[in-house]
């Protein structure tokens, strides 16, 4: 049970921290790295250790946890999934032990900085979903308007392609199946990359229809005039957009 609340945990503290930067994280990899990030939670069963040994596990683990699941891109991008994942852990303890206060349930262990309580299930699946979307709601509202001169790089299979990017708060759309931001580009810049596209509503001031979609393997949006590259978890989206690609800019927040 110790092993099984702790994936389902750091998968959405994982899941909480990718929402926070902007970050994209497949499902195999979040899974994966939770499932490793669980192995940190038998250090409960260990002797009582030192308050800096203790710290230094729970560091490392945390380092090892995000590049799991994000991979090794800079340690800038390490340095701000670690920081969004310690925000999700520390967010998270505070309010199980609220509702623990409140529920008193009838047995906890405690040691190592590690704790387990003996949870009802159905109440960890409320709280946990209640804290993500919290979160989502506090990234919707926090999601201003950032001008920025960008490339953007879309890796689809073995196909790099970079265009111009055009920071525009008027594309608000979301993949209605994922909810992820759709990056829009023109279908001849694009050309047929991607074999498992999909059809999503869309609208515009004058007309409304149906948008092709794809989820690429990677896109990555640089800062011509800092050269930051930054990784984002969006579907490319196919239409008319001049040779640009249009982008909202709450996916550079963090």
């Amino acid at each position: 049970m110790l092993i099984i609340l702790n994936v389902y945990v750091n998968y959405f503290l994982l899941r909480t921290a990718a929402k926070l930067t902007h970050s994209p994280l497949r499902t195999w990899r979040c899974i994966a790295a939770s499932f490793c990030g669980s192995l940190f939670s038998l250090m409960i069963l260990a002797p009582k250790l030192p308050v800096p040994l203790t710290f230094a596990v729970k560091l490392a683990a945390a380092v090892t946890i995000v590049t799991a699941a994000f991979g090794v891109r800079s340690p800038v991008r390490i340095a701000k999934n670690t920081a969004a994942f310690f925000s999700a852990n520390f967010i998270l303890a505070g309010t199980v032990y609220a509702v623990y206060s409140w529920f008193k349930p009838s047995s906890v262990h405690f040691a190592n900085s590690y704790f387990y309580i003996d949870f009802s299930l159905l109440l960890l699946l409320i709280t946990t979903a209640a804290l993500y979307g919290a979160v989502c709601l506090l990234r919707l509202i926090t999601d201003r308007e950032r001008p920025l001169a960008s490339r953007v790089l879309i890796r689809a299979g073995s196909r790099t392609i970079g265009l111009d990017g055009l920071a525009d708060t008027g594309n608000a759309l979301v993949d209605c199946f994922t909810g992820r931001p759709v990056v829009i580009c023109a279908r001849e810049d694009i050309g047929v990359v991607s074999a498992k596209m999909r059809l999503i509503p869309c609208a515009t001031v004058s007309d409304s229809g149906v948008m092709p979609v794809f989820r690429p393997d990677e896109v990555v949006v640089v800062n011509t005039a800092t050269g930051e590259k930054k990784p984002v978890d969006v579907m490319i989206g196919l239409g008319e957009t001049g040779g640009k690609a249009i982008y909202n800019p709450k996916i550079m927040k963090l």
